[in-house]
């Protein structure tokens, strides 16, 4: 790292960053300076594509003039307002404005401050909401096999990605549908076919556990409609309708986690919409905001709502004791609306929908690229899954999106896969570019 007269050696040394390796970081460091629309700029004056906008966050573009003076006017007239027994306008309005975008049925939205925020609250609101019916004795959770929930406790015990999880122990009581990506060399487009070993038939092992913990002791049933951080790992054609009868005839609450999948990676303003299935809960966060400021939500059917509010007793007692410092934070809220707005008038969903096609087809051009095993793509998301070197399975990977960073793109490596999700204002000259530039990577690493 080279030196300047302000930055001491050991300057690095207080941050400790996350989901980073460290010493390498610090050894070679990557500093972000600034952004503006697809691309960011680095220390030293380069150009990157955002490849992955942001984390799945910024599907707008950076520097979004709009939102910048939202939150500076609302910073200005009401920085910080009470979370608990005291409200603002704001949070009402965006509330309106969400449950707007969401199927029918879910109308009640509950503020948290992220996606790990909102993934620990669907969970508690699930096991309060079956305490409030009277039958306390359903607790359990299930998750999936390469789900990601964030990485609060319940976040990581529902969740299914043993490197979120090996490092902390035991977590809270959980069990584990199978997950749904196809072995390699399927190299599927879109969904994956009703039929077949990986087919949507995978949802009747819900019905296993069911037999095994009895649905009297199941609380919820969470999974993303499709993942991101495992690698974007889609379901399969009648994969999730499969999921929705099961937990309604026995009557199990369905989440889904559309952290990733909220607000128009699927072309769709959920990945509910987008599926054709609608939870019982669902969460969401980033895109929401466009990455500005932290948000997150957790929207609710309104039959669950209802039933903390009939729980009885004086009404200035608390229904569901939860919440953040941050809920609902009033300039949140604001980038939040200052967001919608964009993605309403810049008709984003549909112009993710223009993309996706050419999309697919430049992802799917890398099938025979040396160390491609397989390709996953759904909206404008894509996983590669990276043949390994031997013992060190997330090598390739990290060397990959480094020789990418090196062209001036950045994309997301995680365990052995390679990530992209590009802004939803991305050209079709920009995504070849970057698919281009994948391919080359792919051939010059060992």
């Amino acid at each position: 790292m080279t030196q300047t007269a302000d930055r001491p050696a050991n300057w690095m040394d207080a941050h400790w960053m996350p989901f980073t390796g460290n010493r390498q970081f610090k050894a070679n460091p990557r500093l972000l300076t600034g952004a503006a629309g697809a691309y960011y700029r680095t220390d030293d004056g380069r150009q990157i594509f955002d490849g992955l906008s942001g984390l799945w966050c910024t599907g707008l573009g950076h520097g979004r003039q709009e939102i910048v003076e939202a939150i500076s006017r609302q910073a200005r007239e009401l920085d910080y307002s009470p979370a608990f027994q005291f409200g603002h306008p704001l949070s009402f309005e965006l509330a309106n404005r969400i449950v707007e975008k969401m199927p029918a049925g879910l109308n009640r939205v509950f503020f948290t401050g992220s996606g790990s925020e909102s993934a620990d609250t669907a969970l508690k609101m699930a096991r309060a909401y079956w305490r409030a019916k009277g039958q306390a004795g359903k607790t359990r959770l299930i998750g999936r096999a390469k789900g990601y929930h964030g990485v609060n406790f319940g976040g990581i015990s529902v969740g299914g990605m043993v490197g979120n999880r090996k490092t902390f122990g035991q977590g809270i009581e959980a069990d584990h549908l199978p997950h749904t990506q196809p072995p390699n060399g399927s190299f599927f487009k879109g969904m994956p076919p009703q039929d077949g070993p990986m087919g949507a038939a995978l949802a009747d092992d819900l019905l296993q556990l069911i037999a095994l913990h009895d649905a009297s002791n199941i609380a919820a049933v969470i999974v993303e409609p499709f993942s991101g951080s495992a690698g974007v790992v889609i379901p399969p054609v009648g994969y999730l309708q499969r999921l929705r009868e099961i937990c309604t005839a026995h009557n199990i609450l369905l989440i889904f986690d559309e952290v990733i999948t909220g607000f128009g990676r699927a072309g769709a303003w959920t990945g509910a919409e987008a599926f054709g299935v609608t939870p019982d809960i669902l969460t969401a966060a980033k895109q929401i905001t466009n990455g500005v400021q932290p948000l997150g939500v957790v929207v609710a059917k309104q039959e669950i709502h209802d039933t903390f509010m009939a729980q009885g007793g004086p009404d200035y007692m608390l229904e569901f004791p939860h919440g953040y410092t941050y809920s609902a934070h009033p300039v949140a809220c604001a980038a939040g609306l200052a967001s919608l707005d964009l993605l309403e008038r810049e008709h984003a969903l549909q112009r993710v929908k223009e993309l996706a096609p050419m999309f697919e087809t430049a992802v799917h051009g890398l099938k025979g690229a040396k160390h491609v095993a397989d390709i996953r793509n759904f909206g404008l998301a894509a996983g590669i899954t990276v043949t390994p070197l031997p013992g060190e399975p997330a090598k390739r990977p990290f060397d990959i999106a480094m020789a990418m960073y090196a062209k001036g793109f950045y994309v997301r490596y995680g365990g052995d896969t390679i990530q992209m999700a590009p802004p939803f204002i991305s050209t079709p000259a920009e995504i070849d570019s970057l698919v281009s530039a994948l391919g080359d990577c792919f051939d010059a690493t060992l």
